[in-house]
């Protein structure tokens, strides 16, 4: 490995380690208790290299949610084989509300914290990680709508009503409010009832 390959890859490790060093202590302290300086102590450096890297933690925060974004998806793209529309989007409402599940600080930092999208310049309106979630959404929307499996509406406005609706779930269970109030006895197929229950109401506006 010549010289320049070598300075690259330590540029990438270092990344990499300052990135691993934020989630550890975003997941133990959450976001407002860890700083630069916190991050810095982790990987034994001083705040500076991470400014070299990171404009401000924001920007750290936004890497760490654009790679959560990745692993949903990798999550998801299996589901593209699932012919039926309708059956694919139950499924891709249960990786979703799974996905929250079992990472409620990183589903915290996609889709409730402000920190992640503050970081964003001005002049990009487009949040791509989320746009790039709807869009699946939106192509499988429509395409239940081709097959006259749900009523023809307006796409857009249909997907972020599936959207906000398992969102709404999601949001409960990395709070830990679902099992506040659901009786106790239901709690293990939760997710698959409310799933089938919201899809079964879909399919009744069918034309």
């Amino acid at each position: 490995m010549g010289i320049a390959a070598r300075k690259a890859k330590e540029k990438e490790d270092l990344k990499k380690a300052i990135l691993e060093a934020a989630r550890e202590l975003f997941i133990e302290q959450g976001y407002d208790r860890t700083s630069m300086r916190m991050i810095a102590q982790r990987i034994a450096y001083s705040p500076t290299t991470i400014y070299i890297y990171f404009k401000d933690k924001d920007a750290i925060f936004h890497a760490l949610h654009t790679e959560a974004f990745q692993l949903l998806g990798g999550r998801m793209a299996p589901l593209a084989h699932v012919a039926d529309p309708m059956e694919r989007l139950t499924a891709m409402g249960r990786v979703y509300l799974e996905f929250a599940e079992q990472n409620p600080g990183l589903y915290d930092l996609m889709f409730i914290m402000k920190a992640p999208v503050q970081s964003l310049d001005e002049k990009q309106c487009l949040w791509e990680e989320g746009d790039s979630v709807f869009r699946v959404l939106k192509a499988t929307v429509e395409e239940a709508m081709k097959k006259k499996l749900l009523r023809k509406s307006d796409v857009e406005v249909t997907s972020f009503l599936v959207w906000s609706t398992v969102h709404g779930m999601a949001a409960l269970l990395v709070r830990d409010r679902c099992f506040k109030v659901i009786d106790e006895a239901k709690h293990a197929t939760l997710i698959d009832d409310s799933l089938v229950i919201f899809t079964n109401w879909l399919k009744s506006l069918k034309p």
